[in-house]
């Protein structure tokens, strides 16, 4: 399957200038291969104590995000569709519809976007490849920083 995100809109021009979400992202974050077995996807994510993990293909594009939720719908398939799922991978529960942010972006456009969604975090491409990503506490320390030197 190959996937290319819905990128956030272009950013807006704005009175105040806010920092770029490169400054804020972190990028030291795991990621999951699509053909990794879930049962072994899940044990990375309580291990590491993870809400989601992209997916990333060999060319580290990313093709989708496994996040404790899709991973509960293995139980339901197992309890009330008799599916076993010794056999399933990555790709059988993640969500391949995924919203991008560029490094382009501010943290006022993903602050809004955390607004408008359901998501807790966001990956963040350059030229359509993982360089990070931004959750909604790393905006919120970020905010603290700015609150403290510019308001």
């Amino acid at each position: 399957m190959n996937f290319t995100g819905r990128k956030v809109e272009d950013p807006k021009p704005r009175v105040m200038n806010f920092p770029s979400v490169e400054k804020y992202m972190a990028t030291d974050e795991v990621t999951l291969s699509p053909d990794l077995n879930i049962n072994e996807a899940i044990d990375i994510i309580l291990e590491k104590k993870l809400t989601g993990v992209p997916v990333l293909d060999k060319d580290r594009k990313i093709v989708g995000m496994i996040t404790e939720k899709d991973c509960l719908r293995l139980m339901i398939d197992g309890a009330y569709n008799n599916l076993p799922y010794d056999d399933r991978t990555v790709a059988d529960y993640m969500t391949p519809v995924v919203k991008l942010v560029t490094t382009d972006h501010d943290i006022l456009d993903v602050a809004n976007e955390f607004l408008t969604t359901h998501f807790r975090k966001f990956p963040v491409v350059h030229d359509g490849k993982l360089v990070g990503q931004v959750s909604r506490r790393d905006i919120l320390k970020a905010f603290r920083q700015i609150k403290n030197t510019t308001w």
